[in-house]
């Protein structure tokens, strides 16, 4: 299978997927974080460090869960043309704040 290049958009969407993944760990052990989802700590590695642009869905999913961060904000946020941070947290961790960049 032959994987097409990413847009450049599609990368800035990655590590901005990847900060924001590792604001929401703070001080939590990635590898902890990462086996309470699912995943293996180098998958959440690579994606924290945006080498890994485009995630499956799955896997995000899982990560968010365990992060205690909505979806919905996951998706807005990466997707805010002006790189803010916003998020609203599921209340599963901690409750709710506000995650500064």
């Amino acid at each position: 299978m032959v994987r097409l290049p990413l847009s450049p958009e599609e990368v800035e969407r990655g590590q901005r997927l990847g900060a924001l993944l590792r604001r929401a760990r703070g001080e939590r052990s990635m590898l902890v974080t990462a086996l309470e989802a699912g995943v293996s700590p180098e998958t959440l590695r690579k994606i924290e460090s945006g080498r890994v642009a485009t995630p499956a869905f799955p896997t995000i999913a899982a990560i968010a869960d365990v992060l205690g961060l909505s979806l919905d904000a996951v998706w807005s946020e990466i997707n805010r043309p002006d790189g803010g941070v916003v998020i609203a947290r599921t209340g599963r961790t901690t409750g709710a704040r506000r995650l500064a960049s």
